[in-house]
């Protein structure tokens, strides 16, 4: 498919020369195609790592989570847990020799759903803000085909949403060093450069 933005046609470039370098020199190269992981330890000060990084810092700030388009777009996410025995799994098997391979759930989940559960497992009081805009270069839903992971690896996720949300939480609630939600100046330079 067609990079819908220079993010997404960089990470397919540099995915193909990996594997093209690889191939050429003999070096064992394998390509894992993370999707979304979340979970402790991430940055939720930095308004570029993602959903459940994002909403957890607003929420935390007592913000509600900021949500693009109507809500009903869907993504796909894995457990920091789950992308490290991934990991382990690709280095162990060299049949994965010069493959890309998707790394996810396989299950997708609407961001609102997102926003409501981490809301839930936060134990706040608020509902999500639906904007109804746009971020161009969005693709409507994005989530992983994981069969070749299960056929190559014998990779399955073992971390639920539920479960991994909850552990973000955890460990988002008692953390000393507090979120710093930036997240309105990232939404002001999106609408600077016209991409929101």
């Amino acid at each position: 498919s067609k990079p819908t933005s220079v993010y997404a046609m960089s990470k397919r470039d540099q995915e193909e020369m990996a594997l093209l370098i690889g191939k050429t020199y003999g070096i064992a190269t394998v390509a894992l195609r993370f999707f979304n992981v979340y979970g402790p330890r991430q940055a939720l000060s930095n308004p570029y790592t993602g959903a459940c990084a994002i909403f957890s810092s607003r929420i935390l700030n007592k913000k509600p989570p900021y949500l693009f388009e109507d809500g009903q777009q869907l993504r796909d996410f894995i457990h920091v847990k789950d992308a490290a025995r991934a990991v382990l799994l690709a280095l162990e098997r060299p049949v994965v020799d010069y493959t890309a391979i998707n790394i996810g759930s396989g299950t997708p989940i609407s961001i609102l759903q997102l926003a409501r559960t981490l809301i839930q497992v936060y134990g706040a009081d608020m509902e999500p803000y639906v904007s109804g805009e746009f971020r161009k270069g969005d693709i409507r839903h994005c989530y992983a085909d994981t069969s070749l992971a299960h056929k190559l690896l014998g990779f399955e996720p073992q971390v639920s949403l539920n479960e991994g949300l909850a552990d973000l939480a955890e460990w988002g609630k008692t953390h000393d060093w507090g979120a710093v939600d930036k997240f309105e100046e990232a939404l002001k330079e999106l609408k600077e450069k016209r991409l929101a």
